[in-house]
């Protein structure tokens, strides 16, 4: 149910052979989810810029069925920038997060959504 995007203008080639290995790790652990409901995409070789310059930067989205919020998108925060500025180098003030917590009535898996597998929870 988590997912995680983040779009870069990191060159592709640049990109860790490890990041959706380390990264589901990180989400997993951020959101309390088990791994094998998480995605990661990465988008690389983007054309972005961010404060008028075109050096490293990002834009990423995270979105969960709970355990999001005023206080834990903070921490979850904190968590998510430290790794991408260690595992792609992004630094923590040239990149956005947004935080989108989804009803499980939204978000559809195996032929149904959320709601239907978890009875509402």
């Amino acid at each position: 149910m988590p997912f995680f995007r983040i779009e870069t203008n990191l060159p592709k080639s640049k990109v860790p052979a490890t990041f959706h290995q380390t990264t589901v790790k990180v989400i997993a652990k951020a959101l309390g989810k088990p791994e094998s409901y998480c995605g990661i995409l990465i988008v690389p070789d983007q054309s972005i810029s961010f404060s008028g310059s075109s050096d490293l930067c990002g834009n990423a989205s995270l979105m969960s069925i709970g355990q999001l919020g005023v206080e834990q998108n903070k921490k979850i925060a904190a968590i998510i920038y430290d790794h991408i500025e260690k595992e792609l180098g992004i630094p923590k003030d040239r990149m956005y997060i947004s935080f989108i917590d989804s009803p499980s009535s939204d978000v559809g898996y195996n032929g149904t959504t959320f709601h239907a597998i978890f009875g509402g929870k």
